[in-house]
């Protein structure tokens, strides 16, 4: 008996225990799938770097979207409704522009709160639970959210009634229906409250943070997904390229769309906004917003060219011949790309009024020099002008650092190699590193305008417009951080391995 009772007591001893490590298991697993869906919310850290702060640093720093509307590249040329008036911005703050492109859009708000920008410039819906979080910026416009869905096939030659019978038209009808959307979108949000209203569930699922509106917009056209959801502007110029789109059935009252700063960055938010009221009187604000929301024809020729740089990751038509030639240089393409715009904005007939030409305004005399014979012809232009660079180099030997060396050879490029050696000479003479371009010989290649400085012993080549090689330097560095952030090194019609500096 007694050994009886000991195995009934070791039998639910063992029971309890199972029955407990099995809650416990369940407990784990379910906390697992809760951090797992919890990934992607939204978690506020502590940073704190107000204007004086960025001020004090002479950057500012933007978070920003790679989208055919907010920040792209066509024929080299940085662009986007967000680029220009960010870059206005930092203008008038005095401030060097640095651009960051959220490469998962669900994560917007951590980069901010982590300090990786000190703004977000893009079109943000203003919401109150985004509002605990950070602070909006006066708003930008209005618009609402609208559902994007395929009309059917043979649409064109339907009549309207006929399209409608295949489309959704109402919010209602949107019950037991699949609509993609992301997870920290206001689109997610504004389906969630709208079971609510409608009375009836919607299957919303989720699609990866690192796909933009527009991506899930063309998942629509392409027949991946039935139905995603969009602001009206945003929808309304991607139907202008693919009018196979319906986007008449409204989901939402107006919203307003605004840009965001950190909680604890009341000084910055203050001035952004005092800028935007004074920007939104003057015509730029609307010339830009036309150009990217209401300038269909514009947008059609954007997103069908090889040189818009969501497409083929082209910088211009002439990328194979600067890969060509770059490799004596032993430079990244993309910065020889740069400093061919900086010359003629890819213009082959381009002339100067000093009487330079082609693709890198080479003067007559240096073209002749080094054999090119038809200074309009492209290859010949470039084969050239990469010739006379690697020529130039030669002459910075003791510059150690890569990067600096390249500095010295396009200002040499730009305004002879004399006016270099002289501003090299000067930035000796007062105590400075003549080998260091970067705040030491700029600076004084800039004072080489000032009878002060071009009249010293020193200088042998005597003035300059130093503020010329000075942005020609700065701007080509400038604009090759835009493409090594949105042009591939190696893209498909690469011909050859290069070196990237």
């Amino acid at each position: 008996m007694i050994q009886l009772l000991h195995k009934f007591s070791l039998y639910f001893i063992f029971k309890k225990f199972f029955v407990l490590l099995f809650l416990f298991s369940c407990f784990v697993s379910c906390s697992e799938k809760k951090n797992l869906n919890d990934g992607a919310e939204i978690t506020p850290k502590l940073y704190s770097k107000d204007l004086s702060a960025i001020k004090e640093d002479g950057k500012l720093t933007v978070i920003t979207i790679y989208n055919s509307t907010s920040y792209f590249l066509y024929r080299g040329k940085p662009m986007g409704f967000e680029y220009e008036l960010v870059k206005k911005l930092a203008d008038h703050l005095e401030l060097e522009l640095d651009i960051k492109v959220a490469k998962d859009m669900d994560h917007l708000f951590d980069m901010l709160n982590a300090g990786v920008g000190d703004l977000i410039a893009f079109g943000l819906s203003v919401t109150e639970d985004r509002k605990k979080i950070v602070n909006f910026t006066e708003y930008h416009y209005l618009t609402h959210q609208v559902l994007v869905q395929r009309r059917p096939e043979n649409w064109r030659r339907l009549p309207m009634y006929k399209i409608k019978k295949h489309t959704i038209n109402d919010p209602i009808e949107m019950i037991g229906k699949t609509v993609h959307v992301r997870k920290n979108s206001s689109y997610y949000e504004r389906l969630e409250n709208l079971e609510n209203e409608i009375g009836g569930q919607i299957d919303i699922q989720l699609v990866s943070g690192n796909k933009t509106t527009e991506d899930i917009i063309k998942m629509v056209v392409d027949g991946e997904i039935d139905y995603t959801v969009s602001d009206y502007n945003i929808a309304a110029i991607n139907q202008t390229y693919n009018p196979i789109l319906d986007i008449d059935t409204e989901i939402s009252f107006s919203q307003r769309i605004a840009w965001s700063v950190r909680k604890n960055s009341p000084e910055l938010l203050a001035e952004i906004n005092s800028w935007l009221r004074n920007i939104k009187k003057k015509d730029f604000y609307y010339v830009v917003y036309n150009k990217y929301f209401k300038n269909k024809k514009s947008y059609r020729r954007r997103i069908k060219s090889e040189f818009y740089s969501k497409n083929q990751g082209k910088i211009s038509q002439y990328d194979a011949i600067v890969k060509n030639n770059v490799e004596r240089l032993g430079w990244d393409w993309r910065l020889l790309s740069s400093q061919i715009f900086q010359e003629s904005r890819f213009q082959p007939n381009e002339n100067s009024w000093a009487g330079a030409g082609g693709l890198m305004q080479l003067m007559p005399a240096t073209a002749e020099e080094l054999g090119v014979k038809n200074i309009t012809n492209p290859s010949e232009n470039i084969r050239g002008g990469t010739q006379y660079l690697k020529k130039l180099s030669q002459n910075f030997t003791k510059v150690e650092d890569s990067i600096q060396k390249i500095k010295f050879t396009l200002a040499a490029y730009n305004c002879g190699l004399g006016h270099v050696r002289d501003a090299q000479r000067l930035t000796k003479a007062s105590g400075e590193d003549p080998y260091v371009w970067d705040d030491n010989v700029e600076d004084y290649l800039l004072k080489l305008s000032s009878r002060e400085f071009f009249s010293r012993p020193e200088v042998k080549y005597g003035f300059v417009r130093g503020r010329e090689p000075y942005l020609y330097v700065k701007e080509i560095f400038l604009r090759y951080e835009h493409y090594k952030t949105l042009i591939p090194f190696k893209t498909p019609d690469s011909t050859s391995q290069l070196v990237s500096n």
